[in-house]
This record gives C-alpha cells, sequence and structure tokens, in this order.
C-alpha cells in the first residue's frame, strides 16, 4: 500500500464515525501522508452575534484538518494541544478551505499548521496542533 492510498483509508475509515465535521457541512477534498484539505462553506448557522463565522467553527475546521493529517499513517493519534490567530473574518458565504500540514514527527509526538483560507486566498486563521499518537489503528491492516 503507498502512503498516500494508506492516508486515504485511514481517512475513510475515521469519516464514518466523524459526525461532528459532517454536522459542521465539512468534506474532504484531499489527504496524503502527513497532509490533508478540507472545506466548508459557512452559513447562517456557522455565524455568531457580529455576522461573521463563529471562531470555534473555524477551529473545529482546522482541528478536523489537523486530525486527518495526523492520523495520515494509520496510527491513531489524537488532538494533545492546539492555538489558533484569527487573522480576518469568515463570512456568510464564503467557502473556507484548511490546509493541513505535518511539520514534525518524534515518537509519539507531532506538530502540524493549518492555514485556512477564503475563497478570494484571504488568510483567515493560523493554526498550530500538536499531537499525540495513544495507539492502535483506525482500519486493520
Amino acid at each position: 500500500m503507498t502512503p498516500k492510498e494508506r492516508a486515504e483509508k485511514s481517512a475513510a475509515a475515521m469519516w464514518v464515525n466523524d459526525e461532528a465535521s459532517k454536522w459542521f457541512g465539512m468534506k474532504i477534498v484531499e489527504v496524503g501522508e502527513g497532509h490533508s484539505v478540507l472545506t466548508l462553506t459557512i452559513t447562517g448557522n456557522h455565524c455568531n452575534g457580529h455576522g461573521i463565522c463563529h471562531g470555534g467553527v473555524t477551529h473545529a475546521l482546522a482541528d478536523s484538518a489537523f486530525a486527518f493529517a495526523c492520523n495520515s499513517r494509520n496510527v491513531a493519534t489524537v488532538g494533545q494541544h492546539t492555538m489558533i490567530s484569527y487573522l480576518a473574518p469568515g463570512r456568510k458565504g464564503d467557502s473556507l478551505t484548511a490546509t493541513a500540514t505535518e511539520v514534525s514527527v518524534t515518537g509519539r509526538s507531532g506538530i502540524y499548521d493549518v492555514r485556512v483560507t477564503n475563497q478570494d486566498n484571504t488568510l483567515i486563521a493560523e493554526f498550530r496542533g500538536m499531537s499525540r499518537a495513544v495507539g492502535g489503528q483506525n482500519f486493520q491492516e
């Protein structure tokens, strides 16, 4: 199995039970070893009292991209710590794209960066996630 095939199979196995990402309206665009791309179109249900995308929604999109990237090797992995900087507001109708990239994996710990942009390639948020492998696999290999 190639690394890309492993990442795709791991993502498919996780997606089956990922009710949260589906509930938000996220879609997986691409996965590869240490990498993923997810999208989300902002609806009224995603907006806060200022009429812009709620920060928790942007964080959830980045967190899901992080999850698919850090599980791409079929090693069950969870988030240990995350942080996000909001740089511009997302607005109703915007299509957000979260691109997760692996920075480092050492032992059971990993570091991943996620850039969230809109359809005009405006940078909406920068996210960094630290992961921890917890043992087991996402699918039987």
